[in-house]
């Protein structure tokens, strides 16, 4: 879900975006009329081919390149790309390898036979399957099969915003091929493998996909069973609850069977078969709980189950525990868990704009809505209207045109409060967490906050507890599947490149069949240490430093001297104002840049340090400030500066200084005093600083189209408008405001 929020993010301020200079003639006709289209995309793609270079970014070079090689219909190049993505991907999943991309080769395959494609695909698809390794066959569904409504309406928006156009530029091009290429293939290729698929799954499974379990309020839980066809004893249960309804669920229960598990997937009530209103986070916790007890009482079942899954799923796990573990639970493994009213869709009690879009996508019909998910003009430009109009955050949906009444609900609980607390895992609920848990997030996973919420809350509650935490340079798919080798700019180091999902299978292995412990779980914490090519084990969070880094605000600078003598530094900025540049307080698409965001911002540099050293954890800080307003929004984003002069982005943090501190209780900032506004909800990371690189601290005045605006006066920040700005907010940093970052030498 986080990974939504970056993806969407990124969309929004780069539609219609120009980065290459490169541009191609793609006739408006061809924009309108299907059979010019048809006539003109193979010989644009052949022109966007030579304008393709390797990189860094191997995976994505390849994907890129392949698509591109399918509009233009080159098939035997494109046989040859398939191959060279596959041993690039073999380096981090050998098992799941071989099966990329398969419907493409499949499809190619057929074209070659000298008889009709409907005939000859299923002769093709039968090789294909043949040359598959045996443990990667439970994912053929999601390569043959996809959703042709959202990819038509995927590329006709894309045509649509070419009308206008007399050229198209590269990055465009490139992105025209994707899609038409997409458009053209896959429709046919899910029709003519949908009967070979079933006959497949029918050979090697005993499916029921069609249960509905009945909950302890009367409402209903749609489920999909799959077995072994072989299996004569009762065997552990791999369950994964989860509020996407689409086709990758039955892959991950048949993925169960392979391994030699029954695999049960459920759905949050009402989606599916399920005949109830659909209210995501609200009774996923009890619903788990009711399918768990379902599951054990069944005679395929040996009393043993196991759950695993990332972002909502990750929830949905913590949230089945709230009350107690049930008897036969043996482990939790949640991935990039998200914290409903912690990290979405507010962050440190400041509202999101990403989940707007995500509520219709979950709850429009039954599965997924994907085409109004996908409509990214339309999300665009309801926030930006939003944010040019000034009008109240609690009227997005009324500016959208379509009621939201979840949306809402949601905001009528600005606080972490009992509506939230209720959902998850929360205090003491902790504590009677008794059984061994393996948590998994990255350093740039947007749903790490809420991860280590659970880790730390847990061991709070529970010092004993057998909770192991996995943490890399990994976002948030990367953190639940295979991470890819180069992520936003940086290519990880050798020892990252680990498949996660692979992880979490051997743990299920030990914990449910009596196997050896991952090795890598060689302590409580477990953790790569970026640009030093290891990973370190330590047995809690603090002890992964053996010292700590205190900085204190001065003009322009970060002192590890405290001051003897008070000061002030000013920050300003107007909310009123539209005409800046936008804050940008969360992951960034390029981690290594040679500028960085100072939107409303007062910028702090540190001397060079003198040594190599590591940066672990979470920073934290007491900043002093004596505001004009009684609350403001605030982002803290914390860089590595390399001695020539780029910069890396190590963390940040979001939030509302009258909750800094509690976010269950609002205390509004008293103007024209000094207040104190603690921080440490920021996201964790490791990483070899060089010697010569210097710590640059940015601490900005929240202001974008992405998130609420809190203009100051006190009220919910909801109900604010533009009118409410009045005087620019001004902030009066007192210099014995400290931040502190935990290092290791």
């Amino acid at each position: 879900m986080i990974f939504m929020r970056l993806m969407l993010l990124w969309a929004l301020l780069c539609l219609h975006g120009n980065a290459l200079a490169q541009s191609f003639i793609f006739s408006r006709e061809a924009a309108t009329h299907p059979e010019i289209m048809e006539r003109e995309l193979p010989a644009l793609a052949a022109k966007v081919l030579p304008q393709l270079h390797p990189g860094p970014d191997t995976w994505g070079y390849l994907q890129q390149l392949l698509m591109v090689q399918l509009a233009a219909r080159q098939y035997e190049a494109a046989l040859h790309t398939i191959q060279q993505y596959r041993a690039a991907y073999a380096q981090s999943d050998p098992e799941k390898a071989a099966v990329r991309f398969i419907q493409y080769e499949t499809y190619i395959h057929a074209t070659q036979y000298k008889q009709p494609i409907g005939k000859a695909f299923p002769e093709a698809f039968r090789a294909s399957l043949a040359r598959l390794h045996a443990g990667s066959r439970y994912d053929l569904d999601n390569w043959y099969t996809a959703d042709s409504a959202a990819l038509k309406a995927d590329l006709q928006r894309q045509l649509a915003s070419l009308v206008t156009q007399d050229s198209i530029s590269l990055a465009d091009a490139i992105q025209l091929c994707r899609r038409y290429a997409t458009w053209q293939l896959m429709p046919r290729i899910t029709a003519m493998a949908a009967p070979l698929l079933q006959q497949v799954n029918q050979q090697q499974y005993l499916i029921r996909d069609s249960l509905l379990i009945r909950t302890r309020d009367g409402a209903s839980v749609s489920a999909i069973v799959v077995r072994p066809r072989q299996q004569q004893e009762p065997l552990p249960v791999i369950f994964f609850f989860t509020i996407y309804t689409e086709g990758a669920n039955l892959t991950i229960a048949k993925e169960a069977a392979d391994k030699g598990y029954v695999g049960v997937v459920a759905n949050t009530r009402g989606k599916r078969l399920s005949p109830d209103a659909t209210e995501p986070y609200e009774h996923d916790g009890n619903d788990a709980r009711d399918v768990i007890d379902w599951i054990s009482s069944q005679p395929w079942c040996n009393g043993s189950i196991g759950m695993y899954g990332g972002s909502y799923v990750g929830f949905t796990q913590w949230a089945a525990v709230k009350n107690g573990v049930p008897p036969a639970l043996k482990t939790i493994v949640p991935s990039a868990a998200v914290v409903p009213g912690y990290d979405v869709p507010k962050e440190n009690n400041v509202f999101m704009g990403f989940v707007y879009p995500w509520i219709p996508y979950v709850t429009n019909n039954k599965f997924l809505d994907n085409v109004t998910y996908n409509d990214r003009a339309r999300w665009r430009y309801m926030q930006f209207n939003w944010y040019n109009s000034g009008a109240a955050w609690q009227t997005l949906d009324s500016l959208d045109g379509t009621p939201n009444p979840i949306f809402r609900r949601w905001l009528s609980h600005p606080a972490y409060d009992a509506y939230w607390q209720n959902m998850t895992a929360y205090q003491e609920d902790f504590s009677r967490i008794n059984i061994p848990i393996l948590s998994t997030t990255g350093y740039f996973d947007g749903a790490q906050i809420g991860a280590m919420y659970y880790f730390r809350e847990h061991l709070r509650y529970r010092p004993n507890a057998a909770h192991y935490l996995v943490i890399g340079p990994y976002d948030h798919l990367g953190c639940q599947h295979v991470p890819a080798p180069y992520l936003n700019g940086y290519t990880l180091d050798s020892v990252a490149r680990i498949s996660i999902h692979q992880l979490i299978y051997q743990w299920f292995d030990h914990i449910l069949k009596g196997g050896p412990k991952p090795a890598l779980l060689k302590d409580r914490v477990n953790y790569q240490v970026m640009s030093a090519n290891q990973w370190k084990h330590a047995p809690s969070l603090q002890q992964m430093n053996n010292d700590t880094l205190t900085f204190y605000l001065a003009p322009r600078q970060l002192l590890q001297q405290p001051p003897t003598d008070t000061d002030f530094l000013l920050q300003q900025a107007d909310l009123a104002d539209r005409n800046g540049d936008f804050t940008g307080n969360y992951i960034l698409p390029d981690l290594i840049d040679t500028t960085i965001n100072t939107a409303n911002g007062l910028v702090f540099v540190s001397e060079p340090l003198p040594a190599d050293i590591a940066v672990n954890g979470s920073f934290h800080g007491l900043l002093q400030v004596i505001p004009n307003k009684k609350d403001v929004d605030l982002g803290i984003d914390l860089y590595e500066q390399t001695s020539d002069g780029r910069y890396f982005q190590l963390s940040y943090f979001l939030g509302r200084a009258s909750y800094a501190a509690s976010l269950e209780e609002r205390r509004l900032l008293i103007p024209n005093s000094v207040n104190p506004v603690s921080f440490s909800n920021t996201r964790m990371i490791s990483k070899r600083l060089s010697k010569g690189s210097r710590l640059v601290v940015v601490i900005n005045i929240n202001q974008n189209p992405f998130e609420q605006i809190n203009y100051g006066t006190g009220k919910d920040v909801s109900e604010e408008t533009i009118t409410d700005a009045r005087e620019p907010v001004k902030l009066r940093w007192r210099n014995d405001s400290y931040i502190k970052i935990g290092i290791a030498h």
